[in-house]
């Protein structure tokens, strides 16, 4: 039987005409140079460190301006004290900017301030954030409203407005933000979804901020610590099961120096993690094992 005819049918115009594919943007690759010594260093670095004033942001600070960060800026809305003069008389290139994270303009000036003095600015730690303790259903709009505000709305527009700077200036920028272990699981020892939602948030946001600058050499990262020592965590080692929670949960017996978080964003903002971003870096001690 011999084969149909086909009639030769014109293609509809919208067919013939297909959208044109958008331009592509260059890439800008954060592989180090060929003369790149690969030593984990800070060397050269301008870091800016929201909420660097005490607790968590201030050891980070420590352990940046020990690994030759040539300048550590703190990002916070309180005035400095004791801790953060201290570590100033060891380190005269560790500086202060009276920045409001919630304010997109304040920390706009911010970022712009480090520039005008400094030339650049190479990476920021979002690290500024609250936390409030309590059943759910005692949680209120208003409560919730300052915990997202401060942990999720100041870690995004600090990534974004800096990444504009690193645009800007032609630099392969380092973000890194820090979540927390309650993004993973419940915090056994003092429960508050609204803070464990925030955490999660700002550790998700990171694996698409990371994907959509990567053109730029700008990488995105976090970490998630565990309990750590400072004065929000003052409660944990005085929960009246607390020794019953290490004989079970096993792990080590006690809270995180502030400092012992450094040296894994020293390595996130350093040159030596060119290849590394869009993760998360549990450094969670006993809060692992729960």
């Amino acid at each position: 039987m011999p084969p149909a005819a086909t009639e030769n049918v014109p293609a509809p115009a919208a067919a013939a005409a297909a959208p044109s594919k958008p331009e592509a943007q260059p890439y800008l690759s954060t592989m180090p140079s060929s003369d790149f010594s690969w030593q984990i260093t800070l060397a050269n670095k301008v870091v800016a460190i929201t909420g660097a004033n005490r607790g968590i942001g201030l050891g980070i600070a420590e352990v940046c301006l020990a690994n030759s960060a040539k300048f550590v800026y703190s990002f916070d809305l309180m005035e400095p004290g004791e801790d953060f003069a201290e570590l100033q008389k060891r380190y005269s290139n560790f500086r202060y900017i009276q920045t409001d994270v919630t304010s997109e303009e304040s920390i706009e000036n911010a970022i712009n301030k480090v520039v005008e003095e400094t030339g650049r600015i190479d990476g920021l730690v979002a690290n500024a954030g609250m936390t409030k303790h309590q059943p759910a259903l005692k949680f209120d709009r208003e409560q919730l409203d300052k915990l997202f505000n401060l942990n999720v709305y100041g870690a995004y527009f600090c990534a974004q407005i800096v990444a504009r700077k690193f645009i800007e200036l032609g630099i392969k920028g380092s973000i890194v933000m820090t979540s927390s272990m309650t993004s993973y699981r419940p915090n056994r020892a003092a429960p508050s979804a609204p803070y464990g939602a925030t955490k999660a948030a700002v550790r998700n946001m990171c694996h698409t901020l990371a994907m959509e600058w990567s053109q730029h050499g700008i990488r995105v990262n976090s970490i998630s610590p565990g309990f750590v020592q400072t004065a929000m965590t003052y409660y944990v080692e005085k929960s009246p099961d607390w020794d019953l929670k290490m004989q079970y949960y096993g792990g080590m017996p006690r809270l995180a120096d502030p400092r012992e978080l450094g040296g894994a964003y020293v390595y996130l903002l350093s040159d030596a993690s060119s290849y590394t971003t869009g993760i998360d870096i549990p450094i969670a001690g006993i809060v692992g094992a729960w």
